[in-house]
């Protein structure tokens, strides 16, 4: 019944009591979506394969129908993934992105796969993927059409979402061409309320704030962070240096405000790892490792897996970064050093002694003069200050540099536009007289770990060491 209808049919103790009634459903739906999924999900950085950045749009399984996006397709890198010991390192999704549909929904509004390159159905591929210990993705956009002109979910997100759960969905990425920036406030967390509402738990990937920065608004990172499990904020990856280094920069240069968004079960999202293409160098291919290593990024190869040369699936399965990556802590890296083309960052991850943690840290060379950089640093002057010192470790190298007390100088070289990431952790508890083990004179802010000396190293360290 109308509430006008209502107001003047029933008394004033009636009209009270709706009120008082509407008010509270109103209460009971609003918490219920800026609630948000709350689903536990991604309490590390997501890992998998997703086709785009290698395979992008190849729809012609005539002429090409090694490489097309087809549900083969798919399922040879799932077995990949499995048989060649990716999954066992933490790469346990496979994910479809643009172009896996029909131009058109079915007689019923439902979403459903180009029939010639997906005839089993999307829940059979989901199946195929669970039978392997695998996840399986699917990729929409908030729009009337995906990027690519395909039917996107504006109109249908209740429909598209229990669609998703049918098929048992793992992960959703959600992509917003064809959509007004100023809509997404709405529309995110709302397509979010709706998956969690099927009652099956599934990642969302969302590109709400890279449309609404390039649009020049300022997203709602609290919205954001509470309905989705990671973000774009930047351009798409695309398979050169040039394109990585540009996201490394976007990530630097705004570090402050992109930094505190991240954590357990909310990540900023820099994009695919290209490493294995066509694009970037072993050196470089080592740096976007490292990198996305620092930055706490999800790790998403877009690669041939079939066709990848060894020393690139080197770099994709090197466990010890990888554990850098995935550290329970969940606290993004910041760059804390630049200058003539060197630079250092720094991430706090465990283990950690009476409140200091351990760091791991990235050397890289911007430079393109044709031989390595020598990097001389002693630990005190990145902020790291444990009296007992630090085991260090060379990722790549596997060089154990052994116990660094604070102090003592050790040095690297970098190659150019390459990498050097090592792993500092700390030995053993030291008490000095009078000193608290639980909040140590170096580091007295235990939940920011950037409140160190390390937060003034662009301006300190560079007075006290020197490149060579």
């Amino acid at each position: 019944t109308p509430w006008v209808l209502i107001e003047k049919q029933q008394s004033p103790h009636l009209i009270r009591m709706y009120r008082l009634l509407l008010c509270c459903v109103s209460v009971v739906l609003w918490m219920g979506r800026v609630s948000g999924l709350e689903n536990g999900l991604a309490r590390t950085p997501p890992m998998g394969w997703l086709a785009w950045e290698r395979f992008r749009c190849n729809t012609d399984c005539v002429n090409d129908p090694h490489n097309c996006i087809s549900e083969s397709l798919f399922m040879q890198h799932a077995d990949i993934i499995v048989n060649e010991g990716y999954r066992d390192l933490g790469y346990d999704m496979v994910s479809l992105d643009d172009c896996w549909l029909a131009r058109e929904r079915d007689n019923r509004g439902r979403l459903q796969p180009d029939p010639h390159r997906f005839p089993s159905g999307i829940k059979a591929l989901a199946d195929y993927m669970h039978n392997r210990g695998l996840k399986f993705g699917i990729y929409e956009d908030y729009g009337n059409y995906t990027c690519a002109g395909y039917p996107g979910i504006l109109g249908h997100l209740e429909t598209d979402a229990r669609t998703f759960g049918e098929w048992e969905v793992d992960y959703v990425k959600l992509d917003g061409c064809y959509s007004h920036p100023a809509d997404m406030d709405r529309g995110y967390p709302e397509m979010g309320y709706f998956l969690n509402k099927t009652g099956r738990q599934m990642v969302y990937s969302c590109s709400w704030p890279f449309y609404q920065l390039y649009s020049g608004m300022e997203p709602n990172w609290t919205s954001i962070i509470e309905s989705c499990n990671l973000w774009r904020n930047f351009d798409d990856i695309q398979d050169s240096w040039e394109s990585v280094q540009r996201i490394i920069d976007y990530y630097g240069d705004n570090q402050d405000a992109i930094v505190p968004h991240a954590g357990p079960g909310h990540w900023n999202d820099p994009d695919m790892l290209i490493i294995g293409n066509f694009g970037l160098s072993y050196e470089q291919s080592k740096s976007q490792m490292a990198m996305w290593a620092i930055f706490a990024a999800p790790l998403l190869m877009s690669v041939d897996l079939r066709t990848i040369r060894p020393e690139y699936k080197a770099i994709l399965q090197n466990a010890a970064v990888i554990a850098v990556n995935q550290d329970p802590l969940g606290i993004q890296g910041k760059r804390i050093y630049k200058d003539k083309g060197i630079e250092i960052w720094a991430r706090p991850v465990t283990p950690l002694v009476q409140g200091f943690y351990s760091y791991a840290i990235a050397f890289l060379n911007r430079r393109t003069d044709g031989t390595p950089s020598e990097v001389s640093v002693t630990l005190r002057e990145l902020g790291l200050g444990h009296p007992g010192g630090y085991v260090i470790t060379d990722l790549f190298d596997g060089v154990q540099y052994g116990t660094v007390l604070p102090d003592k100088r050790f040095k690297v070289d970098v190659n150019p536009s390459g990498v050097v990431i090592v792993r500092c952790e700390i030995v053993k508890a030291v008490f000095e007289p009078g000193l608290s083990p639980f909040r140590p004179a170096q580091q007295q802010q235990f939940g920011f770990p950037f409140g160190n000396a390390i937060n003034n190293g662009p301006q300190n360290f560079g007075q006290q060491h020197r490149f060579l």
